[in-house]
């Protein structure tokens, strides 16, 4: 046996498939002084009672990725690390009961082409003819993934583990971490049989990955954000038929899902295994009652099938060859769940050298490509993929053990579920209010969540619907569209107000404040008494962030950023700035109107002692209604207008005076076409790291002859001389019912050229359009493309490199 190691560069805490994909990957980039601790045995977690389904689909484009990852890992693993492992590349079939789902599946099928993946659609006859004993008779089609399949978690943990032991990684097991402590910008991780002292540390802990995470709290961490669910799934007998079938064959059936129903059902060995994801669905260890135990490894829970019945039958019906076979065995155990059943992979927030890659739901599919995205962030910095979706910051602060618990049960109960551009799910609602929250449901608010923060979506009249139910819809039309258009007529008329809690504010001051931001970004920054935006970059010269950069003095800046960006863009500014530089956060001291539109300054006026002669970009403190507030003068919706910032206990009165004055509330689906309608570019859609810099079209932000270096400058030099194979672009789409979504393809002369980046209806210029990315040689204005919309292959024009309203600004500047 080998020594205790007492030093690593990396320590994993967690044994499970997660955890040696991370150390297996870690080895292979060259990181070989790294150790693994697993309490018990490898796989004793949830990976050991794992189903151990591998499939391609989401509609994530960053999850896509990384479970397309997973699968073509999986096929040469065992030949690589000279390890036996059983993988059955079986295929899938999803089942679609409505159109809306058939759209849904038309939309991955379009992104798993662009991702080289060959999905397709399936009409009856052909479910038929893969599946021979499915009742087919009340479906629209499927979606058929010929790279699904199911693979042994343990054989697949174990495949990992060796070929990291062969690199010279180190595992040890029967060692459970007991705590960390920090000392001289070293992590020490605490163990029964000895300290072992590390640069980094990475909580792959599974279900234990809360309990883990309180070790850090005193160094600047938080609790966890997650929940542990209990899944059911039932093996059955032999099924004669079945086992006739497969000889006959030569292959097994299809992994099946109905995905409306909500069950998995996989031929194993000759019966069938069936995975209900019930409603009816159960939590574990989230109370005094029911504590989590000290060690919970290889135990299930007791059997608990009541709840499961219907999901039973409904598959006996679909399949009746189920109904044949009795049960042989019921596995029940717990899977951590994030709220939104997404993993927690990247920085642990607010902890200096400490990562997650914990709270998988699906550890198996998305393990080989979690252990991918690992090791970039720890040797490299930065990941190939972005990973917005999975990053634990993510969430912030308002994730407490009722959300949690609430946002699981309610994830798990509709894991296929269908997330609509209108829905909002309505569990864990109302964490952060704003000031003037009671107002905005007086005013017919109907209300969606941003970083917890509730904002108003669109505002109904009396006798709209806005059941959850009429939002489930792909489509345009609803009964916000008609309330919609008004809003942005308002904008477009008169005087439309939207009320903005949640801005994220960073107040930098101290002497080298200057030199420090002209370094930190790419471009310019403001003068004194201005305010314009400014971009970080990664090494690779891709984007990181935008922030608002306003100018109080020589070395005193406000920086604003959106909402969702809270902690990574404050992890980001904190993790840059000098010692002597101080740095102060006030965003939810503070709320936001936006006051905008032709008639604004006149509203202002009304209302407000402030100098608003004073030119775009510019920025004062002024009283409103006796009030102080600080007036920004621009306008994400790209009219004249105003940003009113002021302290939460003054914001009500502003508000009600602004109505009074006649401005008219709007919402975010009516900011959302505002702002695409003028080309501005919304953060994680169409500014993420998947793009640079220049591919981005942000080439004005960039200053190349500044004398400060800044992050990302030799490689868009190089980019800047190369030329870039992408190009950012504005597309006016003959659209049918549907805008284009996110990661829409783009076609042109039958080739994959772009995709899009966000897509709405511009109801100032009545059409509806798309910003995306665009293969170069493609983007000159007037070059006709195609958008493939939910399956639909439909005409798209490029336009001008100018905002598609107001193209010269004129009414921003006014």
């Amino acid at each position: 046996m080998s020594e205790f190691p007492s030093t690593a560069r990396v320590v994993i805490i967690g044994g499970g498939a997660v955890g040696a994909s991370c150390l297996y990957h870690l080895a292979k980039a060259g990181w070989r002084d790294c150790v693994l601790l697993e309490k018990n045995e490898l796989t004793a977690g949830s990976t050991w009672h794992a189903a151990g389904n591998v499939p391609t689909f989401s509609t994530s484009w960053s999850v896509m990725n990384m479970q397309r990852y997973s699968t073509e890992l999986y096929r040469g693993l065992g030949k690589a690390v000279d390890y036996p492992m059983n993988y059955h590349v079986t295929g899938s079939i999803r089942l679609a009961h409505s159109d809306a789902r058939m759209q849904e599946f038309q939309r991955a099928k379009g992104m798993g082409k662009s991702q080289g993946m060959e999905l397709e659609i399936l009409g009856l006859d052909e479910i038929k003819a893969r599946y021979p004993f499915l009742e087919t008779h009340d479906l629209k089609g499927a979606l058929y993934d010929p790279n699904d399949g199911d693979i042994d978690p343990a054989q697949l943990t174990q495949a990992l583990a060796k070929g990291a032991r062969d690199l010279g990684a180190q595992i040890l097991r029967f060692t459970p971490a007991t705590g960390v402590a920090r000392e001289n910008n070293e992590w020490i991780v605490k163990t029964e049989k000895g300290d072992i002292r590390c640069e980094y540390v990475v909580n792959a802990a599974g279900y234990y990955a809360q309990r883990v995470g309180e070790w850090f709290k005193p160094y600047g961490g938080r609790t966890l954000p997650m929940m542990v669910m209990s899944h059911q799934y039932m093996l059955t007998d032999e099924i004669p038929e079945l086992e006739a079938w497969s000889a006959e064959s030569g292959h097994k059936l299809p992994l099946l899902r109905d995905v409306d129903s909500s069950y998995y059902l996989r031929q194993e060995k000759h019966g069938l295994n069936l995975g209900p994801y019930e409603r009816n669905c159960k939590a574990h260890w989230v109370n005094p009652e029911d504590p989590m135990p000290e060690d919970f490894s290889f135990q299930l829970y007791p059997d608990d099938l009541e709840r499961l019945e219907w999901y039973v039958e409904d598959a006996m019906a679909r399949v009746p060859l189920l109904g044949s076979a009795g049960v042989s065995k019921v596995i029940n155990g717990p899977i951590p769940y994030a709220p939104d059943g997404m993993p927690l992979i990247g920085p642990m927030p607010g902890v200096p050298n400490a990562f997650e890659a914990c709270v998988f739901t699906f550890g198996i599919a998305q393990g080989g490509g979690a252990g991918k995205v690992l090791a970039e962030w720890l040797t490299e910095g930065q990941t190939e993929w972005d990973m917005w979706s999975c990053d634990p910051r993510r969430y912030t602060d308002y994730t407490d053990p009722d959300y949690c618990v609430q946002k699981g049960m309610e994830v798990y109960g509709h894991e296929y579920g269908m997330h609509f551009p209108w829905h909002e799910w309505p569990a864990g609602r109302d964490k952060k209010l704003s000031p003037n929250h009671q107002k905005i449901l007086e005013l017919g608010g109907v209300m969606g969540a941003y970083n917890g923060w509730e904002r108003a979506n669109w505002f109904a009249k009396p006798g709209d619907d806005t059941s959850e139910e009429t939002s489930k819809t792909w489509n345009r039309a609803g009964p916000w569209e008609a309330r919609i258009r008004e809003e942005c007529e308002a904008v477009r008329d008169h005087c439309g107000v939207l009320d903005l809690p949640g801005f994220s504010r960073f107040w930098i001051q101290g002497t080298g404040a200057d030199a420090w931001l002209r370094g930190f970004c790419t471009g310019a920054i403001p003068k004194i008494g201005r305010m314009n935006l400014i971009y970080v970059a990664d090494r690779r010269g891709r984007i990181l962030t935008e922030l608002s950069c306003i100018r109080l003095d020589v070395d005193n800046f406000v920086l604003i950023t959106a909402a969702t960006a809270q902690w990574h863009d404050g992890e980001l500014i904190k993790n840059s700035l000098p010692a002597e530089i101080s740095l102060r956060e006030t965003t939810t001291e503070r709320d936001t109107l936006i006051v905008t539109g032709p008639k604004s300054r006149d509203i202002l006026s009304m209302i407000s002692d402030a100098d608003l002669s004073r030119g775009w970009l510019t920025h004062q403190w002024a009283n409103v209604v006796g009030e102080k507030a600080f007036l920004i003068r621009v306008s994400f919706a790209g009219e004249l207008g105003w940003e009113i910032h002021a302290e939460n206990d003054a914001m009500p009165e502003i508000y009600a005076a602004v109505l009074e004055a006649g401005a008219k509330p709007f919402g975010m689906y009516a900011l959302n076409s505002l702002r695409i309608e003028k080309g501005y570019r919304a953060w994680k859609g169409d500014l993420s790291t998947d793009y640079s810099m220049l591919e981005g079209g942000l080439e004005r932000f960039v200053k190349f002859d500044k004398p400060e270096a800044f992050t990302g400058k030799a490689a868009l030099l190089s980019e800047k001389q190369q030329g870039s194979k992408k190009r950012f672009v504005t597309l006016r789409v003959d659209a049918g019912a549907c805008d284009a979504p996110y990661m829409s393809t783009l076609w042109h002369n039958g080739e994959i050229v772009g995709e899009t980046t966000s897509g709405a209806w511009g109801y100032r210029v009545n059409a509806s359009l798309a910003l995306g990315m665009l293969r170069s040689d493609l983007s000159a204005a007037g070059t006709e493309v195609e958008v493939e919309i939910y399956g639909e292959r439909r005409r798209a024009i490029v336009q001008t490199d100018e905002p598609s309203w107001d193209p010269q600004n004129e009414r921003l500047r006014a």
